[in-house]
């Protein structure tokens, strides 16, 4: 095992999807450049960057040379581990610029380029530093301990990665062998990187023609506006269209997928996991029994996730079963379009984020003041949103695609609490423990996104612009923490299956989809119907390429959940253990963090006080409802 490689966890996605596709959308007007990020804060030109790159990359070559002089001494170890870890800080900033400027643009293929030699370089210095755990390990605890006695830099920027290594004893192979794993590291990557081709290039995107005379045709971003449409039986052609396309091709995205599955259970069991789950959740030191505790209080919820859906019905109109279809548009409609630009959005998230206090407050203005951001949608810009904060030295970019509705404030709400939580981890924390987890980064946000809507319902000029609000609050729920446990249900049904030596295929995953999407949307209790074709939905969901990932978006709701509430109820205590998580950044295991700031996530109480949280918005809907 190496250093941990950030790339940006919270950069992976947004809080639902994020996918590398271009957006049919004109470019910012000249008066919205202020919100066109600065990139000269990374390298102040592509040439620079080029240059940096060789540099870094001849930097790289020579790792090699510090293997069989750790245990020389404290000075010895310091050196070789320094070296290493200035490699890998710039080797990420390196590639936050290539990223970062070739979704400025998907078709410039310099910059394509560019970052494919980002990532190439992160493999060549897992390469070069394959050899780097098995010596520490040859070294031993007890040598280790010693050393970072004697040295006070080394104590202080790497006991935590020293003593993680040591941790890791059991699953950590020979040089040779970490050697040949690091040099697959691009290999690995092909089954992500097939999926986006194929769903975002060689898929074809089928066109239907709606009741007002209107021809769509139905690429990924289409779909997600169109699903929302109010007349149903637009919905279900665009439904029926759009999934009927994705079924054609169960077979190779089955096949894909499957991949995807051996490449997690070939690692788990050369590196001696009991299986693929438990390899995923060590190196956050990770107790199996928050997974298999989420998805039984998920399950032990449903009854309220049940009863949002037959309120959904109810204010959608619909007389006969609910359908698939139905979970999309907006349950309470308001007598205008409720608009937010980016700059009344930068003032809403100040004023909703209150209770956190000044020091929070002030690194968020500090960012809005900034060129961070790349707010607008542009022509063959990258859909989606996301913060990379991988560039230590530097400060955190955003990506968004901003069309001044609800959503888009509150995804600007999300990443900037992404941003905050980077800004305050890197001035507490030295690089090495910088790193923190997506378990703790997404509480970030998400709790973000809880304050802000508490808000936004307690400042509501009507009755009908609140119950809008707590509709939205509703379907935060359903999707961050009901969906996304559904997908991890599915996640692990399938490692399961190829674990208990079954075959798996397109047809069953399907199977297995549809089976999980009948439960969770109440099927046999009659609220729901489910279309078998829509079942098609799993080979949309870029997340289950990156192994066990999506199931902390819903933990870290029910963290955010129970740390907001504590917030509100106890102030700066409260907010003063939330900040400290923040500042922990990657110095402990994120388990450990959040017992530190009083939540155990291995327990049913943060689940269920987010279900309370649910059942207390559908309360307060009918209590609105009964006023005139």
């Amino acid at each position: 095992m190496t250093f941990r490689v950030s790339t940006g966890v919270a950069a992976i996605a947004a809080l639902l999807m994020l996918s590398s596709m271009s957006v049919a959308a004109e470019a910012p007007a000249a008066a919205d450049q202020q919100y066109v990020w600065d990139l000269t804060d990374l390298y102040q030109t592509p040439e620079a960057w080029t240059a940096e790159h060789a540099k870094i990359k001849g930097a790289a070559d020579k790792l090699k040379q510090y293997k069989g002089t750790l245990g020389k001494s404290a000075d010895s170890m310091f050196k070789a581990l320094d070296a290493i870890s200035h490699v890998n800080k710039e080797t990420q900033r390196l590639y936050v610029y290539a990223g970062l400027k070739a979704d400025e643009d998907l078709t410039n293929s310099p910059a394509q380029e560019r970052r494919q030699l980002g990532q190439a370089l992160f493999t060549e210095f897992s390469e070069n530093t394959a050899w780097l755990a098995p010596e520490i390990l040859s070294i031993g605890e007890k040598k280790v301990n010693a050393f970072l006695k004697a040295n006070k830099q080394l104590s202080a920027r790497f006991d935590f990665f020293l003593h993680d290594t040591l941790r890791a004893e059991p699953h950590t192979l020979g040089a040779e062998a970490e050697g040949v794993i690091a040099a697959g590291g691009n290999v690995a990557q092909q089954p992500d990187t097939v999926r986006g081709q194929l769903a975002h290039s060689d898929l074809p995107s089928p066109t239907v023609t709606l009741s007002d005379g209107t021809t769509v045709k139905l690429t990924d971003q289409a779909y997600t506006k169109y699903r929302q449409v109010e007349n149903r039986a637009d919905r279900k052609k665009v439904f029926d269209a759009f999934w009927g396309a994705y079924q054609n091709y169960k077979n190779t995205f089955g096949a894909n997928l499957t991949t995807q599955v051996m490449l997690a259970e070939f690692n788990a069991k050369v590196r001696k996991f009991p299986n693929a789950l438990s390899a995923a959740t060590f190196s956050d030191n990770m107790p199996e029994g928050v997974y298999r505790t989420l998805v039984k209080e998920a399950n032990e919820g449903l009854p309220v996730l049940h009863r949002y859906l037959k309120l959904r019905k109810q204010m959608l109109g619909i007389k006969d079963d609910l359908g698939y279809e139905d979970l999309y548009p907006t349950m309470f409609k308001q007598d205008q379009k409720l608009k937010f630009s980016v700059a009344d959005s930068e003032r809403i998230a100040i004023d909703a984020l209150q209770p956190y206090g000044e020091e929070y407050l002030s690194l968020l203005k500090k960012g809005f003041a900034g060129h961070w951001m790349h707010a607008y949608p542009g022509e063959h810009k990258a859909s989606g949103a996301y913060m990379n904060g991988s560039a230590y030295d530097v400060h955190p970019y955003l990506l968004l695609n901003h069309n001044d509705d609800y959503e888009a404030l509150t995804t600007l709400a999300h990443e900037w609490g992404h941003a905050v939580h980077t800004l305050l981890t890197h001035d507490a924390q030295p690089f090495e423990k910088s790193n923190y987890s997506t378990f703790t980064a997404e509480t970030a946000s998400i709790g973000n996104e809880m304050l802000l809507n508490d808000y936004m319902v307690e400042h509501a000029k009507t009755k009908n612009e609140k119950l809008y609000y707590l509709g939205q609050g509703l379907e935060a729920i359903r999707t961050t923490f009901f969906r996304q446990v559904m997908f991890a249900e599915f996640q692990l049904a399938i490692h399961e299956e190829m674990e208990a030596g079954r075959p798996l295929s397109g047809d069953r995953m399907t199977s297995i989809y549809c089976d999980l999407v009948r439960k969770y949307y109440g099927e046999a209790q009659g609220i729901t119907k489910i279309n078998p074709t829509y079942c098609a939905e799993w080979e949309y969901i870029p997340h289950f390429f990156y192994g066990f990932y999506v199931w902390q978006y819903a933990t870290s709701m029910a963290g955010a959940a129970q740390l907001t509430d504590d917030i509100l109820k106890n102030g700066a205590p409260a907010r003063d253990r939330f900040i400290a998580l923040l500042k922990a950044g990657g110095s402990d295991y994120p388990y450990n963090l959040y017992k530190k700031a009083g939540i155990d996530m291995a327990t049913p109480e943060p689940y269920r006080k987010l279900v309370a949280r649910m059942t207390h918005i559908l309360d307060e809907i009918d209590e609105l409802q009964k006023q005139n």
